[in-house]
């Protein structure tokens, strides 16, 4: 009898711990509040009117197209920087181009090198940038690298330690530094954005990790941006920064050099919407502002994403948008890199299918494209994926675009795929085995912590 108890109680409390984990909605506008204070606090006392301008005037939002200005707000809450604009922006679709430009940048810098990556591997590409990083600390630049270090558990230790060595400020995304209790309860929140930024000049973002999956052999859309773009990803970083308590001995204003300079700049004409999200926000911003763009499509929306397990609320924006005459598109990997989310993938086929959408499977290498465009002027580039983990518990940011031409080159990247790609039936779906399907309806299950 007593075994039972013990096996009854062990269960118990495994339930309990998963629960807390994974189970609590944290958002709200105090847990939000309370996880951003750090940098709130810091604004203030550091108050500094040109910066307030550059981060939340909203000067930019009145050259959006009026029908588009509720998504901006929607996406400015909650202490987000506003509408903004790039001077140049380059879409980049092949890895081997990432390397080559975040090298030749890292290379050139003068002042910071600030990371911000879900993946950072051990392998040849990866260790190449490591090492010009270490160079660039040994210089006197400061290298501030943060660690999605439960993702990447399996890296030694003395991995990070020989960049801290050289002089790279390596700080855990992750850690219990500040309180045990929180650490557990937080411990299914990962980093999955990717942000660089050097000198304050130059970003990066999308959907490009540092490793050889990415310059060498997968599919992903990422962005190179200069001008006034690149103080919000740089003010993105500088967020988690010091959150996760790392230090930074100069005032904001230092790490913003577009303040200084922006009378000798040309004005940047291709209106940017830089959106953080994490799972604090008092709403979930990001699935709002996808089932926004879905449900005020008039003409076209068409996504790509590596994953594919969403709400069931953006299915139903799918839906809906599909019975307006709108032409949706969907364009998800027929094979895909984890053995967990191929049957989770295949699991929400019929749903799509259902709506009337167009899902569409790429095959070849790997694509791990997050992309959206729609009616010939939205546009995005960014982290997150069609899933529940990147809507509700992962810190994610997306890049929007209010700009034809960058929405008709988007459209015309997507366009360039479907030769790869075959259209999904349903007559194909129903050939689909019983125990196939019950596989892939018992791993659904899985789809929200995945």
């Amino acid at each position: 009898m007593a075994t039972y108890w013990v096996i009854l109680i062990i269960l118990a409390a495994t339930i309990l711990l998963l629960w807390l984990v994974f189970g609590i909605n944290w958002r709200s506008k105090r847990n939000y509040y309370n996880s951003h204070h750090r940098m709130r606090e810091r604004l203030q006392a550091e108050y500094d009117e040109q910066l307030m301008h550059l981060l939340y005037s909203g000067d930019d939002i009145e050259k959006v197209d009026e029908y588009y200005r509720p998504l901006c707000r929607i996406m400015t809450g909650d202490g987000r920087p506003n509408v903004t604009t790039s001077d140049e922006v380059e879409v980049i679709t092949s890895g081997a181009r990432k390397y080559e430009l975040i090298m030749r940048d890292i290379a050139e810098a003068k002042e910071s090198v600030h990371l911000e990556y879900f993946h950072f591997g051990i392998d040849k590409g990866s260790r190449e940038v490591r090492s010009l990083l270490m160079q660039k600390a040994r210089e006197g630049v400061k290298v501030r690298f943060i660690n999605e270090n439960i993702t990447n558990f399996p890296i030694p230790r003395i991995y990070y330690n020989r960049m801290r060595k050289a002089g790279v400020d390596v700080r855990h995304f992750t850690n219990n530094r500040f309180s045990i209790i929180r650490f557990l309860l937080t411990l299914s929140y990962r980093d999955h954005r990717k942000i660089m930024v050097i000198d304050g000049r130059i970003a990066y973002t999308g959907g490009m990790n540092i490793n050889d999956h990415y310059f060498k052999q997968w599919k992903d859309t990422h962005l190179r941006l200069t001008g006034k773009s690149v103080a919000h990803l740089q003010f993105t970083f500088l967020e988690t920064w010091i959150r996760i308590g790392g230090r930074l001995p100069e005032p904001l204003r230092a790490y913003m050099p577009v303040l200084d300079e922006h009378n000798n700049l040309p004005e940047g004409s291709l209106l940017t919407q830089i959106t953080p999200d994490d799972p604090t926000s008092p709403e979930a911003v990001l699935q709002t502002a996808y089932e926004w763009i879905l449900n005020h499509a008039q003409r076209y929306v068409w996504l790509q994403s590596p994953y594919l397990a969403p709400p069931d609320s953006l299915v139903e924006a799918v839906r809906n948008a599909v019975k307006r005459g709108v032409d949706v598109r969907i364009m998800v990997p027929e094979h895909c890199d984890t053995v967990l989310m191929k049957p989770i993938n295949r699991s929400f086929y019929n749903d799509f299918i259902q709506t009337g959408a167009q899902l569409y499977l790429r095959s070849g290498e790997f694509n791990h494209s997050k992309t959206i465009v729609t009616d010939n002027y939205l546009s995005m580039v960014g982290t997150t994926n069609l899933d529940n983990r990147s809507f509700g518990i992962d810190y994610e940011i997306d890049t929007f675009f209010y700009n034809k031409q960058m929405a008709l080159q988007c459209k015309a990247t997507f366009e360039s795929e479907l030769p790869n790609c075959r259209l999904l039936t349903k007559q194909e779906l129903d050939k689909q085995s019983w125990i196939d399907k019950k596989f892939c309806n018992i791993m659904r299950v899985l789809a929200p912590i995945v």
